[in-house]
C-alpha cells in the first residue's frame, strides 16, 4: 500500500514516469521509460523562477541542479537518437524541455551568485567595521585633547594601521561544504 501510494513521488524530478515501479538506473537514466524514443511527448511543466529558487535551501538548489542535469543528458540522448533514426523534428521535437532546463539551470546560477556577492558584500563590510573599530582604540588622544594639555600625539600611519589590523583579523568562511 505504502509503495503504490509513494511511487508517483519522484522527488524534484521534472519527468513523470509512467510504467508502474520503474526506478531507472545507470544507463536507463538516459532513457525516458525504458525506451529510447518515447511514444509520446509527455506534458510538461514551466521553468524553475528565481523568486522560488532564492527560497531553497543549498541542499534542494544541489539536488535540483543534479535533476535538471539529468533531464538535459536524457533529452540529448532522446535528440542523438532521433536524428540518428532520421526522424523528422516535426514528429520529434523536445526543444522546449531544452530549454526549460537550461533556463532554470541559469537561473539557479543566477541564485547562487547572488548569494555569493551578498556573502562577499557581508564579509567586506565586517571587515571595514573592525578596521575602524580598531583604529579607533589606537587612538591614543584626540587632536582637542592635545592642544589643552600642550602634548601633541602622533598617530601612527594609515598603512601601519592596515597591516597590523589586517594580521589581527582573519575571517574564515563559515560554510563547510564546497
Amino acid at each position: 500500500m505504502l509503495k503504490s501510494l509513494t511511487a508517483g513521488i519522484r522527488g524534484l524530478s521534472t519527468r513523470k514516469y509512467t510504467l508502474p515501479g520503474f526506478k531507472p538506473r545507470g544507463l536507463e537514466e538516459f532513457f525516458e521509460n525504458g525506451q529510447s524514443l518515447p511514444k509520446d511527448q509527455p506534458k510538461t511543466g514551466r521553468a524553475w523562477r528565481a523568486a522560488e529558487l532564492r527560497n531553497k535551501s543549498w541542499e534542494d538548489l544541489q539536488k535540483l541542479w543534479i535533476v535538471l542535469l539529468k533531464e538535459r543528458n536524457l533529452l540529448a540522448s532522446q535528440k542523438a537518437e532521433a536524428s540518428k533514426n532520421k526522424i523528422p523534428l516535426q514528429h520529434f521535437s523536445n526543444t522546449s524541455r531544452i530549454i526549460k532546463c537550461r533556463q532554470s539551470m541559469a537561473r539557479i546560477k543566477t541564485v547562487l551568485n547572488e548569494r555569493r556577492l551578498a556573502y562577499e558584500k557581508a564579509i567586506r563590510l565586517t571587515k571595514h567595521s573592525r578596521y575602524l573599530e580598531y583604529k579607533n582604540s589606537l587612538q591614543i588622544q584626540s587632536p582637542q585633547a592635545a592642544i589643552e594639555t600642550n602634548t601633541t600625539t602622533t598617530e601612527p600611519p594609515i598603512s601601519k594601521l592596515s597591516e597590523a589590523f589586517e594580521t589581527s583579523l582573519k575571517i574564515e568562511p563559515t560554510h563547510t561544504k564546497a
